[in-house]
């Protein structure tokens, strides 16, 4: 435990690890809970009308821990023993008072406006993922009678994805709010979207984006014609129960060609579970028979499925399927595609569950390629409700990084109810340079 001492604002210097008894609206820094810096910062605290901090010698700069600096409140410092109210503030300090400075109000403002524009994104992305899911489920109910029609509902969902990817500048992978979407259809929709933005990070153009994201979302389509126990691979399968397992494959190519789509959908459907090392299947290819879709969505395919609670395959947080894939698997992915997924899902990918330098937990909520150790994250801090918890981009705290990886059983029951965890990891894209509210409003 770091034990926190109360001292004067005048005995503030930098390289103090500091704690505020302020809420998250009442001061301009991004967290409560920081190393001070600079200078600056010390005038800052200074303007919000503070005259005393709570300071965590431990967590300090070396050089200042063996500070003698008394605590507010301390017996050189308390006043004489008759004096009204002595013996109250010997005891406890005086609480703070809420700033009332413009400036701090204005910074208040501000980060509503912020956070109403985050809670924007995110629902938007919750609603496009899930109209996404349903036009699926309408799909996959007429492929059978009607292939001509699953084929045009395919196409027209693929092709809004590929425009709004491709016209939105640079984008990030977002992680979703838990329940979204249609549970049968959340595989194959969270394979089209990640598969996506990696034919982007490859520089794929949009018509070979088309037919990728068409083959991603129909990857699995014959699994519809599979009874429940065999649409995912266990452990110790029986041979037979394999090759029924297995059959998939051949069944979803059988559905793509009665659909009427091109050779590119239907050979990156045939190699979706094949793997360069040979290892795959249902040919066992290697490397030289692979096209590049194919590649792309063995590996989106097999990353998924590691997540995915009931899959036969794991239910691993992101971080640690990602590590499993790099560490265990690299051997049976392409190199190219493998080194760009793994700078597009960053070493901690959405949902992953994470603790800071400082201690704090978090959940990483997204991540840009182009800072892939800086995601942005939401912290768990108990004087925030869990429903106004900011986003915290990593990148524009330099003193505060990520020190591990953790399991949600890791976590204490408060922390682990605040950030609630994922069972099922959904992604979205959104552009990664979101518009900033002006002063105005949002």
């Amino acid at each position: 435990m770091n034990s926190s001492i109360l001292i004067d604002i005048s005995q503030l210097r930098i390289g103090m690890y500091i704690q505020l008894d302020l809420g998250w609206m009442h001061h301009p820094f991004p967290v409560s809970s920081f190393r001070v810096a600079s200078a600056e910062q010390i005038a800052t605290l200074r303007e919000l009308g503070l005259t005393e901090v709570r300071y965590v010698p431990k967590k300090s700069d070396p050089d200042l821990r063996e500070l003698a600096l008394p605590p507010v409140g301390s017996p050189q410092e308390a006043p004489p023993a008759d004096a009204p109210g002595a013996a109250r503030e010997a005891t406890a300090p005086a609480p703070l008072a809420v700033p009332s400075d413009p400036a701090v109000d204005e910074a208040a403002a501000r980060r509503r406006r912020l956070l109403e524009a985050q809670n924007r994104a995110l629902a938007q992305c919750n609603q496009r993922f899930g109209e996404a899911t349903r036009r699926y489920v309408a799909l996959e109910k007429v492929v059978v009678d009607h292939p001509e029609r699953a084929r045009t509902e395919g196409e027209v969902l693929v092709a809004g994805c590929v425009s709004d990817l491709l016209n939105n500048g640079d984008s990030v992978i977002r992680l979703l709010s838990e329940g979204v979407g249609e549970p049968g259809a959340l595989h194959p929709v969270n394979v089209l979207v990640v598969s996506l933005l990696l034919g982007k990070a490859l520089g794929m153009k949009a018509e070979d984006l088309q037919d990728l994201g068409v083959a991603a979302l129909i990857h699995d389509v014959g699994k519809m014609r599979l009874p429940d126990a065999f649409k995912n691979v266990q452990a110790h399968m029986p041979a037979p129960d394999r090759a029924r397992y297995e059959g998939h494959v051949r069944e979803s190519v059988a559905l793509a060609g009665r659909m009427g789509l091109g050779k590119p959908v239907l050979l990156a459907i045939a190699q979706h579970h094949e793997m360069v090392d040979g290892s795959g299947f249902p040919m066992r290819l290697t490397a030289a028979d692979l096209s590049r879709p194919g590649q792309v969505l063995a590996l989106v395919n097999h990353y998924d499925r590691l997540c995915s609670p009931g899959s036969g395959m794991g239910g691993l947080t992101p971080h640690e399927a990602l590590s499993v894939i790099f560490a265990q698997h690299k051997a049976r992915f392409d190199a190219v595609v493998l080194g760009a997924f793994i700078r597009m899902m960053g070493v901690y990918p959405p949902g992953s569950i994470v603790q800071l330098v400082n201690d704090r937990y978090a959940i990483v909520a997204s991540v840009n390629s182009s800072r892939p150790l800086r995601p942005k994250v939401i912290v768990h801090d108990p004087r925030v409700p869990k429903d106004e918890a900011p986003i915290l981009d990593l990148e524009t705290v330099p003193e505060l990084g990520i020190r591990r990886s953790l399991k949600p059983a890791q976590l204490p029951r408060e922390a682990l109810d605040y950030l609630s965890p994922r069972k099922r990891i959904c992604y979205f894209f959104e552009r990664a340079v979101a518009p900033v509210p002006d002063e105005g409003g949002a």
